[in-house]
């Protein structure tokens, strides 16, 4: 890896360490997900710091940000623009929405209609939207980050299947360990560390590192057991729907991730194993007795990797 890159990274992960206290795991899960360029769905209880983890990140970059708090009441045209009649010379005028950034936090996502999720389809995996029959190229780069509370269920729309594997990464936050729980009541004790964040990384770096990342080299057999792995999840007894085509793909390019933030540039099954849980469990679904037996998904991907054996 270049040593600016690696500098920055370094640097970057630093600046979040200081907002979310003991969550390094979960910091390289996130910064995976932006050096491989997928979307990030954070899924978690309330209050655990999703929203504040999501703007610590796009303050560390330089480029545009948006945030919009998804709502019952809320439209695509709210997210995707709309022409605005102008009265003077009776002509119309596109007028961008919120999608047109580098960064879009679609805060508690599930709670927009259907047809508003559905409205990011296109942005999330085409990286362009069609608006009143014309098409629009995003900016690049171009990431949504969406939070999600999946424990509330009144007044709420769960993510479909073709939605959820628009995400890159899904990433659980969880509890913090008492020691840092601690910590977290004096870091806030003057001010908000949000408040210290300041942009590290611009849009030429991080297109650049994502381009790097596509160089990194992947064996035959390192995909081979990706592909292994992916088939295993369609084949499992517990698996109505297992994951997809594109679920192979980011898995290769989420390991490709993982080695260049290792500083390496060659992947190892490590590296797979590393990324799998977040990038596979969002798109398996579960036959409804493994639903009501409690079984988690995450469950079903490490039993996977526990049976999988790499290639030679």
């Amino acid at each position: 890896m270049d040593n600016g890159f690696a500098k920055k990274l370094a640097e970057l992960k630093a600046h979040l360490a200081k907002v979310i206290l003991g969550k390094s795991e979960i910091l390289d899960e996130l910064l995976v997900a932006l050096l491989s360029g997928g979307h990030i769905l954070m899924e978690d209880v309330p209050g655990v710091g999703k929203t504040t983890l999501a703007k610590a990140l796009a303050k560390s970059f330089s480029g545009d940000f948006k945030r919009v708090q998804f709502t019952p009441d809320l439209l695509p045209t709210d997210i995707l623009g709309s022409s605005v009649y102008s009265p003077r010379d009776g002509s119309f005028t596109f007028k961008e929405g919120p999608i047109f950034t580098n960064i879009l936090l679609a805060d508690e996502i599930n709670r927009a209609s259907p047809r508003t999720q559905s409205s990011l389809l296109e942005a999330m995996s085409e990286r362009q939207a069609s608006i009143e029959g014309k098409t629009y190229p995003l900016p690049a780069p171009f990431l949504v980050i969406a939070t999600q509370n999946p424990i509330e269920f009144h007044g709420t729309y769960p993510l479909p299947e073709a939605q959820l594997d628009r995400f890159g990464v899904r990433i659980n936050l969880g509890y913090p360990a008492r020691e840092f729980e601690i910590e977290i009541l004096y870091s806030q004790f003057h001010h908000h560390p949000l408040d210290d964040v300041s942009p590290i990384l611009d849009r030429g770096m991080i297109l650049a590192m994502q381009e790097a990342v596509r160089g990194v080299k992947v064996e035959r057999s390192v995909a081979s057991y990706i592909v292994d792995l992916v088939d295993a999840t369609r084949r499992h007894a517990s698996v109505r729907v297992g994951s997809s085509p594109r679920g192979a793909l980011i898995l290769f390019r989420t390991a490709q991730a993982h080695a260049f933030l290792q500083a390496r540039d060659y992947t190892i099954p490590e590296d797979v194993k590393a990324v799998a849980i977040p990038t596979l469990a969002h798109r398996l679904s579960l036959d409804t007795k493994a639903k009501y037996a409690g079984l988690a998904k995450e469950d079903v991907v490490r039993e996977i990797l526990a049976q999988t054996s790499v290639g030679v």
